[in-house]
């Protein structure tokens, strides 16, 4: 079954286009390449609306594009789908009900669907509903790469977002060690008391950009990227605390 996931071949001939055929900008390219690191399969609904999540669901991704799929189809190695669609120059799609061909000039590929989406986690069929947001604030790009850069050049497996009464700070540091170093940025005034943390390995999946970041007590989060439609919903972390 699993050979279905990973069959494709290159065809050299001369080629006439059909109808009903699409491209990918650049910016869905750039959604799928986000994507494959948060689940290496994918599941294109038909519509277009782009969705993932990660395999233990502490990821939930959604984007609106302007193509607009014909069908839905299951990849397995979307990786592999993204390097065959690298070997054109400007890539057409024409889908079937087992694959999709793929054409530019002279050159075609086809490429097979995955046997089953149930091979992978996909998404729920239902939208989240996001419960009421106790903390709001806006996390610019460059205060955000900050924060991903500061984490990784100090090792710290977490970032926090904590607020003291008066400031909101996003830090990075080891919430198991007292004495582990950290970096910290305010990034907007509260009169809460909480403490919000995220595992370092969900945030580095997000795309650069500015969000607006809401954080529910009930370990949920969600980031809006200004300049799109591109959302996250991530999983806080269980020691997570936020005083009534």
């Amino acid at each position: 079954m699993l050979l279905l996931c990973y069959t494709y071949m290159i065809i050299i001939t001369n080629v006439k286009l059909k109808e009903n055929t699409m491209k990918l900008s650049e910016s869905t390219v750039s959604f799928l390449k986000n994507y494959a690191n948060i689940n290496q399969s994918l599941e294109f609904r038909e519509g277009s609306t782009l969705r993932t999540v990660s395999p233990l669901n502490t990821i939930l991704a959604s984007v609106e594009i302007s193509e607009d799929f014909p069908k839905t189809f299951p990849i397995y190695e979307l990786n592999r789908f993204l390097g065959t669609l690298s070997l054109f120059k400007d890539p057409e799609l024409d889908f079937s009900e087992s694959s999709v061909s793929i054409k530019d000039g002279n050159h075609e590929s086809t490429y097979h669907y995955c046997g089953s989406s149930s091979m992978f986690q996909t998404p729920p069929e239902k939208e989240i509903e996001f419960p009421d947001a106790e903390v709001s604030f806006e996390l610019s790009e460059d205060v955000f790469k900050k924060t991903i850069n500061a984490a990784n050049t100090l090792g710290l497996p977490e970032v926090v977002v904590q607020g003291d009464g008066k400031e909101i700070r996003i830090l990075v540091a080891d919430t198991g060690n007292t004495t582990s170093d950290s970096f910290s940025t305010v990034v907007g005034a509260t009169d809460k008391t909480f403490r919000m943390i995220f595992k370092m390995e969900n945030l580095n999946k997000l795309m650069e950009g500015t969000y607006d970041v809401r954080l529910s007590s009930k370990r949920i989060s969600h980031f809006k990227r200004q300049s799109d439609t591109l959302n996250y919903w991530i999983a806080l972390e269980a020691n997570s605390t936020y005083d009534e």
